[in-house]
């Protein structure tokens, strides 16, 4: 049996692992086989064979047939995705249950104890740190809206805006209710209906520079692009993070005359 490389890596997305992609394919293409007759046209060892065939019959993916020798029948393909959803489902339900019960354990608050401590003995030098790649950075400016208490500082391209009216809308607006202020500078050639949207909860003004992207929180955070949002691929978009409050507090300046001058 031939089968192409390229697709055997495909149905890795199925949670299998290569032995057992090689012998459900195989006995796909059989519908009903043995053991051994499985193990010779898909190249895993015999001495696997029926270990890697009982993983599968676990999984949903093959059925045993009763008799001798023991055969085994293919499940469907459409039906072994039902099944491969479900079991995704309820892992990923369970998990949630699980992570959400650690919120109020013992083990979260000595977890929390322990970065407390940790905080105090980093130096201010070290912290900082680079994004590479788009959701990387949308990760941590994500972190910083939902640890502002005070202010949100941003400014970022026309484009920008709309990336983050979808990522962050809905947070941005959050703070706002709880009391943070939210300021943003965009270019003039800005979607007028984001702009509106943001407008809502917070403070709004254009600008004609539209390369400056940076997000300012509490005064004391700073994330900085280092690229241009209309070149490079979000792959390869690029971020620092400082929290330096005086570094930060020239940055704040640099902001407030830009604000000022609107």
């Amino acid at each position: 049996m031939i089968v192409q490389k390229d697709f055997l890596e495909r149905l890795k997305d199925f949670g299998l692992n290569s032995y057992e992609r090689k012998l459900w394919v195989a006995l796909l293409s059989r519908g009903v086989s043995t053991a051994g007759e499985l193990s010779d046209i898909s190249n895993v060892p015999r001495s696997r064979a029926y270990d890697v065939l009982e993983s599968l019959e676990k999984k949903g993916f093959i059925i045993v047939k009763v008799g001798k020798p023991i055969k085994y029948l293919a499940v469907s393909p459409s039906e072994v995705i039902e099944r491969v959803k479900k079991k995704v489902t309820e892992e990923a339900d369970e998990r949630s249950k699980m992570l959400s019960q650690l919120k109020d354990s013992e083990i979260l608050e000595q977890l929390n104890s322990l970065h407390s401590e940790g905080v105090t003995l980093v130096d201010p030098t070290d912290k900082s740190g680079s994004f590479r790649g788009r959701d990387k950075v949308y990760e941590h400016l994500f972190l910083m809206f939902k640890n502002a208490k005070k202010n949100i500082t941003i400014m970022t391209s026309a484009q920008g805006l709309t990336r983050k009216h979808d990522f962050f809308a809905n947070h941005l607006r959050k703070a706002a209710k709880a009391g943070v202020t939210v300021q943003i500078v965009v270019p003039s050639n800005t979607d007028k209906e984001i702009v509106e949207n943001f407008s809502q909860f917070a403070k709004v003004k254009t600008s004609k520079n539209t390369m400056t992207r940076f997000c300012m929180v509490d005064g004391k955070d700073l994330l900085l692009f280092l690229t241009d949002d209309l070149k490079v691929h979000k792959s390869y978009d690029c971020a620092v993070w400082v929290e330096a409050p005086y570094f930060v507090e020239y940055f704040g300046k640099l902001f407030e005359q830009e604000w000022k001058s609107k």
